[in-house]
Parts: structure tokens; C-alpha cells; sequence
């Protein structure tokens, strides 16, 4: 009796052509910048058919949140680790604040959709996306998706977490400053036993 293995392979197959896809992307974000990257240039740098870029990707607004989902993913695996020990919420959340700004200010990729033109539309991306909500959300003891007013603390630090990634601080120092003055305090206070759940 032959075990047809085609299933798992087609799904395989079609994970590995959508990566090429935004990694060939990503490239060209870094090189040419998100808004002037279409989906030609990107079918070209992958070394496939606009056809087979729209099989993948119906149009660039799913391009790009399929992107920002991916990187999101993979920035909360670098930061998770790196806070992993501290227990303090407070410490937990500047720490992961700062460990954020610095793995998208490190990857070219990344910092490219925080230009001041396209900030808004870029902080559009975050607030939908489930990945980000759950990163920052980490942070804060709450997702955006628990509730109107238990998702407003992750919802408003992704902004700030845009806000800075558009509009640095002098330094890290600076940064690090108005983090503990201004946002953990609102963002720690405002829940319950420092931000644990029951």
C-alpha cells in the first residue's frame, strides 16, 4: 500500500515559495523603500511571475501584512528571550520596549516602514496584527483583542513603540527616561497588582 505524501508536501512547497516571496520583499524595502516597491519588482527579485506573487499575495496591503506578521513573529522571539528572567513589570516592560526599538532599529528591512511618510499607515499594520498585539501585549499583561478596555494598554503602547521608532529620543538614555517616567507608570499602575492577571 503507497502513503501518498503530496498533502504535506504541496503545504511545504507553498510556505517555502511564500518566504522567498517576502524575503525578495524585504530586499527591496530595505533598498528602495515599502512605498516604492510593487508587485513586479517583487516578482522579479524572486524570480517568479507576478501571477505567482498574486497566488501568494492577492494584493501589497496582504504583502505587507503578511511582512509585518512574519518580522512581528520573529522580533518577539529575539525580545521574549531577552526578558524572559525579569519578573519586576515594570522593569519587563521598559526592557522589552527598549529591546524592540533596537531589533527594528538594527535590521534595515524593519526600520524602512518608519520613515515619517509612512508612519501612519505603518502603526495601520501594527494595530491589526495579531503578532504585535500579542508582543507588546506581553509587556502589559493584556492583548488588544481582551476586551475595549483591557486591549487599550497594548493598543496605546504599540503607538508608543511607533511613535519612537518614527521620532527617536536624543539616545537611548532619553528614550529609556521617558519610558519609565511617563509610559510604565500609566501603562502598570492602571492594572491591578502591577499588572498580573488573577
Amino acid at each position: 500500500m503507497t502513503v501518498s505524501t503530496s498533502g504535506w508536501l504541496d503545504v511545504e512547497r507553498e510556505s517555502l515559495a511564500s518566504e522567498r516571496i517576502l524575503d525578495a520583499a524585504a530586499g527591496l524595502f530595505a533598498s528602495h523603500g515599502v512605498d516604492e516597491t510593487g508587485m513586479a519588482e517583487v516578482a522579479a527579485a524572486a524570480g517568479c511571475s507576478r501571477a505567482t506573487v498574486y497566488r501568494y499575495f492577492e494584493n501589497r496591503g496582504a504583502l505587507h501584512s503578511a511582512f509585518i506578521s512574519r518580522e512581528a513573529r520573529r522580533i518577539a522571539r529575539r525580545v521574549g528571550t531577552e526578558i524572559a528572567s525579569i519578573t519586576d513589570p515594570t522593569d519587563r516592560l521598559v526592557e522589552g520596549v527598549m529591546a524592540s526599538l533596537t531589533a527594528v532599529r538594527g535590521d534595515a528591512t524593519l526600520i524602512a516602514w518608519f520613515t515619517a511618510n509612512r508612519a501612519g499607515r505603518t502603526a495601520d499594520l501594527a494595530q491589526e496584527s495579531v503578532v504585535i498585539g500579542g508582543l507588546v501585549g506581553g509587556f502589559v499583561g493584556a492583548t488588544p483583542e481582551s476586551g475595549s478596555d483591557e486591549g487599550a494598554p497594548a493598543r496605546w503602547l504599540t503607538r508608543v513603540i511607533v511613535s519612537l521608532l518614527t521620532m527617536p529620543g536624543i539616545d537611548d538614555d532619553d528614550e529609556r527616561a521617558m519610558i519609565c517616567r511617563f509610559v510604565a507608570p500609566a501603562l502598570i499602575t492602571s492594572r491591578p497588582h502591577g499588572g498580573s492577571r488573577p
